[in-house]
């Protein structure tokens, strides 16, 4: 295993202030956020697999917004069945009988349905992978021809070893040095498999941050922000570089 099963620290962490630009559709009967860039072009997407707070947290809908404005078509899905998790919702919340109901038997139709209408429907070309979190182990999985072109992972959670094993294309994680889910283990673990695979990698390890970092740090503490924004323009520079046309 590359990345730990679930801990409270995926449950918690800070609300982020401002308007989400996109809009809650309905794609194959899957609740997604959707947002646009200025453009309104569909040709180079991101399939965007949320942490367990869902398609609805402000937060990750902000993220999507930004990678929107940097030119990419953003199809965020609600992939927990209506049963996200609150943030912080309290540190005696059962999480792993959580995750136990939101394995990839519920969770790959999802994924297979959206990417399937991203390459049909929608007009997508090209399509990477954004994982934060829960949402990383899924990237892995659907890294593959014909599915992701690229991906971009932070903090992931539960990844197994032959998920890694079986990616197909270019991969980029950012890590935090504190991390009881995605430990320095487990990072080492994922890049020994990368390199062997041959595959184009990118592994970038911040200070001053724990799990979760990337979408629900502290945004008034300057090195937590530094972490977040700098983790938001690795993964645009990698999409620039493995996605855009």
């Amino acid at each position: 295993m590359t990345a730990n099963p679930p801990a409270h620290c995926c449950t918690v962490g800070f609300l982020h202030e401002g308007q989400a630009n996109g809009e809650i559709q309905e794609i194959a009967s899957i609740s997604s956020y959707v947002s646009y860039p200025p453009d309104r072009s569909t040709n180079n997407a991101i399939l965007f697999l949320t942490d367990a707070m869902g398609h609805r947290f402000i937060n990750a809908q902000l993220i999507a917004d930004q990678f929107a404005a940097n030119g990419y078509f953003v199809v965020m899905p609600e992939l927990f069945h209506g049963d996200p998790i609150p943030i912080n919702y309290g540190a005696e919340f059962d999480i792993w009988g959580w995750y136990n109901n939101h394995l990839p038997p519920r969770v790959d139709p999802i994924v297979d349905t959206i990417l399937g209408e991203m390459r049909t429907t929608l007009g997508c070309k090209r399509i990477g992978g954004v994982g934060y979190c829960f949402g990383g182990r899924y990237v892995c999985r659907y890294l593959k021809a014909g599915k992701l072109d690229a991906g971009f992972i932070a903090h992931p959670t539960m990844v197994q070893a032959d998920e890694v094993e079986g990616i197909e294309g270019p991969l980029s994680i950012a890590a935090a040095i504190t991390d009881a889910v995605f430990t320095t283990a487990n990072r080492h673990e994922s890049e020994e498999i990368i390199r062997r695979l041959g595959m184009p990698f990118q592994i970038n390890l911040f200070s001053d941050v724990e799990h979760g970092f990337a979408v629900r740090c502290d945004l008034s503490q300057r090195r937590q922000r530094f972490a977040k924004e700098n983790a938001f323009g690795q993964a645009v520079a990698w999409f620039d570089e493995y996605v855009k046309e």
